[in-house]
């Protein structure tokens, strides 16, 4: 399962709304099923870590895996971006969720994430496991 920053950013950050049901979920998927994250989502949640030995001892303890963005995914952000800005969408660089919710397409991987949206406008076929689920 491919485990979206915002899951991390819950718990690091305390989050008085989400903490609980992503540190739950966090436990929960990780008894079903490896978590993954990729390189995208590495670079996001560093914001939470002074040093990078840090981010790697707490992925490691949580027995969390970090894996490179295939390069049939990387493709299909591109064209998944391409498809955002014919849609209207105004940002001009490659969004973090493209390479993302690719990943998790070409790999066969399920999401867990608060950010619902992006994903199902651009990757539907992408299983997602969110709040609106419980």
């Amino acid at each position: 399962m491919l485990v979206d920053a915002n899951i991390f950013i819950d718990v690091f950050g305390n989050d008085p709304v989400w903490k609980d049901w992503s540190l739950s979920q966090l436990k929960a998927q990780s008894f079903k099923q490896d978590l993954v994250i990729n390189h995208i989502i590495y670079a996001e949640i560093s914001l939470s870590f002074t040093a990078s030995e840090q981010l790697d001892a707490f992925l490691e303890e949580a027995r969390i895996v970090v894996l490179g963005i295939p390069k049939d995914a990387a493709f299909l952000a591109g064209k998944a971006f391409a498809q955002y800005r014919k849609n209207g969408g105004t940002k001009t660089n490659v969004l973090s969720d493209f390479f993302i919710g690719a990943h998790a397409q070409v790999a066969g991987m399920p999401i867990l994430t608060r950010d619902v949206q992006r994903y199902r406008a651009y990757f539907p076929d992408v299983p997602l496991v969110t709040p609106t689920m419980q």
